[in-house]
């Protein structure tokens, strides 16, 4: 735990060193979709709701599957810090067992931009998140105990590749690697015991996580005469983005869950859209084919509620003083 608490120390000494707010998240030509499996480098005003039905390992070892919809909610506290909430909804269902329903624990996230370049198309980002112990559902593991997960967020478009590799592009790599650090290292679940064998609350420790993955991105942006080779003029918006993203959740000395999800975004003015399969690369990363989907609405562009952030008189950078012509 004192090592967590020096990575916090660390984290919010760096929220000085943050440079000027754009909404979105964008880079130069470069627009990176909000992904769905692991959270994307952008710090923006944003209402996300997401879905996702898949079948995976329980803790107790057997298989489970679960509907799980959530809400996130972002707000800028300055040009590039931004404190949100969420929470999600689960119906578990199980073989020969009662479905269980419920609200898994509430999360408060501060985030901050630790680094932009527009001509490289990078973001760089970090944020710490509290998984608030005991405020869920028993039943769908919402009775955990408190957890912190820093983490990191990248984004690196190859716009600015020379012509000769032109073909390259269009394509960006975005990824993000998250520590779970819980308070207490066991909590109680609802499930078969594995002692017993029978259907109940029971015991389990919990190991410190490690929540990794990256994601391969095509830009349909430069296809079409909107990609200057230079600075823009608008902001990259209006486009399908195909991209497929690999999930890996590793528990200390327990087996990496993998996940290969690939899919589609098309990003408007004001929301973006994404789906995408969930195809599970090993056991520990489930069985069957699952589905993921996100409904994100920007919502500086959405109400004019959200123009500033709110303990800065600083506005979120409009697309005219963005992309001069």
């Amino acid at each position: 735990m004192l090592s967590c608490w020096r990575n916090l120390l660390i984290f919010f000494g760096t929220l000085g060193l943050a440079h000027s707010a754009h909404a979105h998240g964008i880079a130069g030509n470069r627009y990176f979709p909000g992904t769905l499996t692991f959270d994307d480098p952008a710090v923006a005003d944003e209402l996300l709701f997401d879905y996702a039905t898949r079948q995976h390992p329980a803790e107790d070892g057997g298989l489970v599957r679960d509907n799980a919809a959530s809400i996130t909610f972002m707000r800028l506290l300055t040009p590039d810090v931004a404190f949100g909430a969420s929470t999600t909804g689960i119906v578990r269902s199980r073989s020969n067992f009662p479905q269980q329903a419920g609200f898994d624990n509430v999360d408060l996230t501060f985030k901050a931009m630790l680094f932009r370049s527009d001509p490289h198309e990078i973001l760089l980002s970090a944020a710490i998140r509290w998984e608030i112990g005991g405020t869920g559902n028993a039943a769908v593991g919402g009775d955990r105990p408190n957890i912190l997960q820093p983490g990191i967020f990248y984004g690196k478009g190859f716009g600015d590749l020379p012509d000769s590799l032109a073909w390259f592009r269009p394509f960006a790599i975005a990824g993000a690697v998250t520590a779970e650090l819980p308070t207490r290292n066991s909590t109680t679940i609802v499930g078969i015991d594995p002692l017993t064998g029978r259907f109940g609350p029971f015991a389990t420790k919990l190991p410190d996580l490690v929540h990794w993955g990256f994601a391969l991105e095509y830009s349909t942006l430069y296809l079409t005469d909107r990609f200057t080779g230079g600075p823009p003029k608008k902001e990259p918006l209006n486009q399908l983005v195909p991209l497929v993203e690999f999930s890996f959740d590793s528990p200390i000395g327990q087996k990496t869950a993998a996940t290969a999800n690939p899919g589609l975004s098309y990003v408007a003015v004001a929301w973006q859209l994404a789906g995408e399969a969930i195809i599970p690369l090993n056991h520990e990363g489930g069985r069957g084919v699952g589905f993921r989907a996100q409904l994100l609405f920007f919502l500086d562009e959405v109400s004019p509620l959200f123009a500033k952030p709110l303990f800065s008189s600083q506005p979120v950078v409009s697309r005219v003083e963005k992309f001069p012509n």
